[in-house]
């Protein structure tokens, strides 16, 4: 397959409006796999809608090992024809100043994929060429190709900035999208509103499209792009096959798993049974453990409380020795209480402890987590990587310990420390999001902690 990554200089130059605009241009006579950088949950949601394809995130942080992302990157791709990622950030925003720490640059170099820059070009014109030419010469080995000017307000604006560009650097320039307040998406606090939530969502992806088509050369993009080959290489993580029935929270409150983590449980042999807290009112008939991850339950949380059947088969769940994995969303749904801006809902009470919204966020980014007891998510000592982004803060009461010792480590600082994570019985809930393929040993660790039977090998 083809390969192309589409990066903004900075976060605000409008890499998502172009990134979808060219997906839809080009999805109607392209077979697409796209791809996120870092641990965004929601805009991988828009990639799959556009392209009927689950979008994929590559992340070098929760995923250490090179040759691990190569794998997540080509797998599953003879059938496509273009494999187009979305940076994070701006191009050089990773963690801390080094540019190369888990950054889109540091991605698009170590799986050599060719890099178009998007520019916001709007209150300005022969300046954009200086902050391209910085963006090519900071570091000469990211392989930026080409350039798509966002916020044009006119064709003859466009023509000032391209031609400023084509004068003083030395890269091709794509094209551009016009400004349009209209087509803008609306966020919240963990970024754009899930594309579910958005009622003219179909129409406004449509118009960008259209917009892609009449403004940006998507021939020469495709020129451009680079040349990836399915390797057809084993798992690097799956390396036994297990009997477990896995329940998993997917509604409108609960629905950020990463797609890599779901196809590596069904690919070790995971039966995945999906259920809604909000909804239904019993679980999965012969599962053997729960997943709850993370989403938008203070969005739901009227909803969520007055499921109480399914709260009580929750309890009864966890009363029963069965194990149960939640993140974030997940914690605090399995809390006493969760307090938002319309009042306070009564949860699961498995954890003795209570959720509040906050107007800040209270956590963001990546850290590292060791646990300091034996946990569903890995025995005492194990070092694992994740990120927690969330506006919520969770006090447990007394008797309730944490069991996670964090930390975030910043240009090889220690920034900051804190505790977290919660085990009772086999009921383990934390804000940290984790990605299986991290390692091997903390996937199969998990399998074996959730109840897993093994019945074959590779």
């Amino acid at each position: 397959m083809k390969k192309i990554m589409i990066a903004g200089a900075t976060s605000g130059s409008g890499k998502t409006s172009v990134t979808l605009g060219i997906l839809a241009a080009l999805s109607d006579s392209l077979q697409i796999q796209p791809y996120k950088i870092g641990p965004d949950y929601v805009d991988t949601k828009f990639h799959s809608r556009i392209t009927g394809r689950q979008s994929r995130n590559i992340d070098s942080f929760l995923v250490p090992d090179v040759s691990t992302l190569k794998y997540l990157f080509e797998r599953d791709t003879d059938s496509v024809d273009l494999g187009l990622v979305e940076g994070v950030m701006g191009l050089y925003d990773g963690l801390g100043t080094d540019k190369d720490a888990h950054s889109s640059s540091s991605i698009a170099k170590a799986l050599d994929i060719p890099v178009v820059l998007v520019v916001n070009g709007r209150s300005a014109s022969t300046s954009i060429a200086a902050i391209v030419k910085g963006f090519l010469e900071f570091d000469p080995a990211v392989p930026i190709v080409g350039v798509v000017v966002n916020n044009v307000m006119s064709q003859n604006h466009f023509e000032l900035i391209k031609g400023a560009i084509e004068r003083y650097v030395d890269v091709t320039v794509l094209g551009y999208l016009p400004f349009n307040k209209e087509l803008s998406l609306p966020s919240r606090q963990l970024g754009l509103v899930p594309d579910n939530e958005l009622p003219t969502v179909d129409s406004k992806i449509a118009e960008l499209g259209k917009l892609a088509k009449a403004h940006i050369d998507l021939h020469q993009l495709l020129t451009l792009a680079g040349t990836s080959v399915d390797a057809h290489l084993p798992s690097p993580i799956v390396t036994q096959q297990v009997d477990l029935t896995l329940g998993i929270a997917k509604d409108d409150a609960f629905n950020f798993y990463y797609q890599d983590n779901l196809a590596a449980l069904r690919e070790a042999g995971v039966t995945l049974k999906a259920f809604s807290p909000i909804a239904d009112k019993k679980l999965p008939e012969e599962i053997d453990a729960l997943y709850l991850g993370g989403g938008y339950p203070e969005e739901f949380a009227a909803a969520l409380s007055a499921n109480t059947a399914m709260k009580q088969a929750v309890r009864d769940f966890s009363l029963a020795g069965r194990s149960i994995y939640a993140e974030c969303g997940g914690l605090m749904y399995l809390g006493n209480r969760l307090t938002t801006d319309i009042g306070t809902f009564d949860m699961v009470g498995l954890l003795d402890g209570d959720s509040k919204m906050t107007p800040r966020l209270k956590r963001f980014g990546y850290c590292d987590a060791t646990p300091v007891v034996d946990t569903i998510i890995g025995a005492a000592g194990t070092q694992l990587v994740g990120h927690e982004f969330h506006h919520s803060v969770f006090t447990a009461n007394a008797g309730l310990e944490p069991v996670l010792r964090m930390q975030k480590i910043r240009d090889g600082v220690v920034a900051d420390e804190w505790t977290g994570g919660y085990q009772v019985r086999q009921t383990f809930a934390s804000y940290l999001h984790v990605h299986f393929y991290q390692s091997k040993a903390v996937f199969n660790g998990l399998l074996d902690r959730l109840g897993a039977r093994a019945h074959a090998s590779h």
